[in-house]
């Protein structure tokens, strides 16, 4: 948990609170080969909000975006869904989450999820249109948790 608790005011998400929420997890970035410490904020069905850094690995493949670290929380502490996220680089400007990470967020978004981007507040559809997820997998294989 951050210091800074965004909330949805109204209809509107405190993009500012989260973004300072996602600049406190910048610094606790591992990037000691790219540089490119990146910085993830979001907020949770529940209230909660959670956050991730990006963690690098050696061996390139195995690094984890901060988006990773973010689903990592939000599963240990007690699952939800995300309603809004941004994440940060080093100086705390917004920046996008690359496709993979796009994937990951959209299979723990709560409906209507919102993300603050370059170009302004878009909808995980927006972001991600026409999206495989568990909607495509046949029953049988669905989580039922």
């Amino acid at each position: 948990m951050s210091s800074s608790e965004p909330r949805a005011a109204g209809d509107g998400i405190d993009w500012d609170a989260l973004t300072a929420a996602a600049s406190e997890a910048m610094a606790a970035a591992y990037a000691p080969y790219s540089r490119f410490p990146v910085g993830a904020a979001a907020l949770v069905d529940d209230g909660r909000t959670i956050t991730g850094c990006n963690v690098e690995n050696a061996s390139y493949g195995l690094t984890l975006c901060a988006e990773c670290t973010l689903v990592g929380q939000l599963q240990l502490g007690g699952g939800g869904r995300l309603v809004a996220f941004v994440c940060v680089d080093a100086e705390g400007t917004v920046i996008m989450p690359c496709g993979r990470c796009r994937q990951l967020l959209y299979e723990f978004r709560a409906p209507g999820m919102r993300l603050l981007t370059v170009s302004g507040e878009r909808s995980m559809d927006e972001v991600l249109p026409d999206a495989f997820g568990p909607q495509d997998l046949p029953d049988d294989r669905k989580d039922t948790t």
